[in-house]
């Protein structure tokens, strides 16, 4: 299930060119795009998946898998060189051409998706940390909508990115920093129904698992 060069040099240029929305230099790692498929899968009667930010499909690679038959994938990506990137990979890809057939990459923010699509799971890889306080809020406003009773959201930070950042960036950008903070906190408390560490990653990342209220 591994990327192929192209793939991280795909990332990486997208990375030099949009880092807002890229907001990694690389790729997730297979702990994190394993930790983040934790829920996908094991129910006969499917599941509605929604992977939000895909990139090059390294966490794709591992939702893959882990899909029945009964199962459909919907792949949501704003940046236009990573869709096309990902259509083609459904098209030519050993893993990911296996469940081509139940995949949909739907070339739009998530804000832009119909809100009345219910998802039992949600993985998100949008990098929150780089986003507007109101941008965060506004995703995951979303989230709540596209969320089946029941369902989980997935989805990961950087180990005390915000605490690095702040120490190096003057006062606007620290306010916008401890104010994802709040808004973070605020959505998991009561939610979060696991964590996972991950430390061997690049950078080292956590993964919340949410259900929501």
């Amino acid at each position: 299930m591994g990327q192929s060069f192209s793939d991280y040099r795909l990332f990486l240029r997208e990375f030099r060119r949009n880092y807002h929305t890229t907001g990694a230099i690389l790729p997730s790692g297979r702990r994190l795009s394993t930790a983040l498929a934790r829920y996908v899968g094991g129910d006969p009667r499917g599941q509605r998946v929604l992977e939000v930010g895909p990139g090059t499909g390294a966490v794709t690679r591992h939702i893959a898998p882990k899909l029945g038959p009964n199962d459909r994938l919907d792949l949501v990506e704003l940046n236009p060189s990573f869709a096309e990137s990902l259509r083609v990979a459904l098209a030519n890809d050993p893993v990911l051409r296996t469940v081509a057939d139940r995949t949909r990459v739907l070339e739009m923010a998530v804000e832009q998706l119909p809100d009345d699509t219910r998802y039992d799971v949600i993985v998100s890889g949008l990098p929150l940390n780089n986003f507007s306080v109101d941008a965060v809020g506004s995703i995951l406003d979303t989230f709540r909508v596209l969320l089946a009773p029941n369902g989980t959201l997935s989805f990961f930070g950087y180990i005390a990115i915000r605490r690095v950042k702040a120490l190096v960036s003057g006062r606007d950008q620290r306010e916008r920093l401890r104010g994802i903070g709040r808004t973070l906190g605020d959505f998991l408390d009561g939610n979060e129904i696991r964590r996972d560490w991950i430390w061997l990653n690049v950078p080292p990342a956590w993964v919340h698992h949410v259900r929501l209220s």
